[in-house]
C-alpha cells in the first residue's frame, strides 16, 4: 500500500500535514505525538523581521469554530534558522515554512533565503491572511498584485513553491490557474474565511482589527467546495484545509481533489489528531484494497 504522495519536488511519506500557524513550529505538539511521522509541518508565517502580532484579543470560540486575529506574530527570519529549523531536522520532520512577508520584496528576501537553507524543500507563500494590513490577502484577492508576488517570489525560491490561497473572492479557481502557469508546484486551499464577532456589552467589536478569520468545522463544505473547483481547473497537486476532524472528514478533501490535508483548529481539540488520522487511513486503505492513495485522489469527478 502505497500512501506516499509528491508536491512538486518534494516527497511527503503520507499525507496527513499539520496547518500553518496552527502547530507553531512543531515544539508543543512534538510533546503529544511523534512530529516525524508526519508528512509535513507547515511552519507558522514566517517574516523578515520579529513580529509582536495583533493587539487585544486574539481568539474566540464560535459554533464549531474559532475566530482569530493573531496577526502573524512570529520570531522572524533569523531566530527560525538558527533555533526552530534544526529544532525540527533533529527531530526527523518534514518542513514547510509559511512565508508571510508584509511586500512583495520580503516576500522575495524570505523565499531566497529559506529555499537554499538545509533540510527544505518546499516553501508555502502565504497571500491570504485577513489579519494584517499588509501583506497577506491583499495580495490573495487582488489579481494583479497576486500575479506579482507569485511571479517574483517563484523566480527567488530554488525550491518547491506552494501557494496558500485565500477563499474569500469570487472564483478561486481562478487564483489556482494563475499560481500554476507562473510556476507553483501546488496550492493550499483555503486559509480562513472573513469573520466577525461584537460585543454586546460593550456594543463594540470584539477585536481590534475589526475582522477575524473563521476557521474549524464550520467552514469544512466550503473548504470542500473550493478543492472541488480548484482540482477541476489546474494539474498541479491540492493540499486541502479547513476543519478536518476525522478519517471521513479528510476522505472528502481526498476525494474532492487533494493530494494531502492539513490539519489546523482540531489541533488545539485533539493535538494527537494528525497521527490518528495516518493509522485510520492506513487502515482505510487496506479494507478498502486500495493499493496506491492516489486512486482515491478527484475520484468523486469520474
Amino acid at each position: 500500500m502505497n500512501t506516499a504522495i509528491k508536491l512538486g519536488p518534494l516527497a511527503l511519506k503520507n499525507p496527513v500535514t499539520v496547518a500553518s500557524g496552527t502547530a507553531g513550529y512543531g515544539e508543543e505538539l512534538s510533546n503529544f505525538t511523534d512530529i516525524a511521522q508526519l508528512g509535513a509541518i507547515f511552519t507558522k508565517g514566517l517574516s523578515k523581521e520579529p513580529r509582536p502580532g495583533n493587539r487585544g484579543n486574539r481568539i474566540i470560540e464560535t459554533p464549531a469554530g474559532v475566530l482569530n486575529s493573531i496577526g502573524l506574530e512570529n520570531v522572524g527570519l533569523v531566530r527560525f534558522l538558527s533555533e526552530k529549523l534544526p529544532f525540527l531536522k533533529n527531530r526527523g520532520a518534514t518542513v514547510i515554512p509559511n512565508v508571510a512577508g508584509h511586500s512583495v520584496e520580503e516576500n522575495v528576501e524570505l523565499c531566497a533565503a529559506l529555499s537554499v537553507a538545509e533540510g527544505i524543500q518546499a516553501i508555502e507563500l502565504n497571500v491570504s491572511c485577513p489579519n494584517v494590513k499588509e501583506g497577506g490577502m491583499a495580495f490573495g484577492t487582488d489579481m494583479k498584485r497576486f500575479t506579482e508576488v507569485v511571479k517574483k517570489t517563484r523566480k527567488a525560491c530554488r525550491c518547491g513553491l506552494i501557494v496558500k490561497l485565500s477563499p474569500n473572492v469570487t472564483d478561486i479557481a481562478a487564483f489556482a490557474a494563475r499560481a500554476e502557469d507562473l510556476g507553483a508546484d501546488a496550492v493550499s486551499a483555503v486559509n480562513t474565511f472573513l469573520g466577525m464577532k461584537i460585543d454586546v456589552k460593550r456594543r463594540r467589536p470584539h477585536f481590534e482589527n475589526r475582522v477575524a478569520g473563521l476557521s474549524g468545522p464550520a467552514i469544512r463544505p466550503l473548504a470542500v467546495r473550493a478543492v472541488w473547483q480548484i482540482y477541476e481547473a489546474v494539474k498541479i497537486p491540492v493540499i486541502g484545509l479547513g476543519g478536518i476532524a476525522s478519517l471521513d472528514d479528510m476522505l472528502e478533501f481526498i476525494m474532492a481533489g487533494a493530494s494531502a490535508v492539513s490539519i489546523g483548529t482540531m489541533n488545539m481539540v485533539d493535538p494527537a489528531l494528525p497521527a490518528s488520522l495516518i493509522r485510520k487511513f492506513e487502515e482505510y486503505c487496506a479494507r478498502e484494497n486500495i493499493k496506491d492513495m492516489n486512486e482515491l485522489i478527484g475520484c468523486a469527478h469520474l
